[in-house]
């Protein structure tokens, strides 16, 4: 059905991913790539001398970890994390990548994304592939 299906990860508390790599699952067939997609948000330059030596580094790998934990049961699934501010970045990544399909957990919407926006939103509204959005 799809050839490339992008899910993107957050570890917030509020985000459903166990749902949203079920439906990602349901969706990918067995020539299906599959990557679990990670946005660390930049670091800002006051901060930069505050974080230890290599600390960068091993948070990616760790997530990296984790990411293939959670698609370990998907065939040919990959964990990737990359920088940026997640809803543009996302976008950038699917545009680069050949992504015909992006699952993509959302929570309920309040106040705050009528003045913020939410990455789900953001991604429903730019994307030029097909999106699920699990809640």
């Amino acid at each position: 059905m799809y050839n490339h299906i992008l899910l993107p990860v957050s570890f917030d508390d509020d985000k459903n991913a166990e749902k949203a790599i079920a439906v990602a699952r349901r969706l990918a067939d067995t020539n299906c790539k599959v990557t679990l997609l990670h946005v660390m948000e930049h670091v800002p330059g006051y901060v930069i001398n505050y974080i230890p030596e290599g600390f960068q580094e091993e948070a990616q790998k760790a997530i990296v970890s984790s990411l293939q934990q959670m698609g370990a049961d998907i065939p040919g699934a990959i964990g990737m994390v990359i920088e940026g501010q997640a809803g543009r970045s996302i976008l950038d990544w699917v545009d680069a990548n050949d992504v015909d399909c992006i699952v993509i957990a959302s929570h309920r919407p309040g106040m705050q994304d009528y003045f913020l926006g939410s990455t789900a939103s953001q991604v429903v509204r730019h994307a030029k592939c097909g999106v699920h959005v699990v809640r």
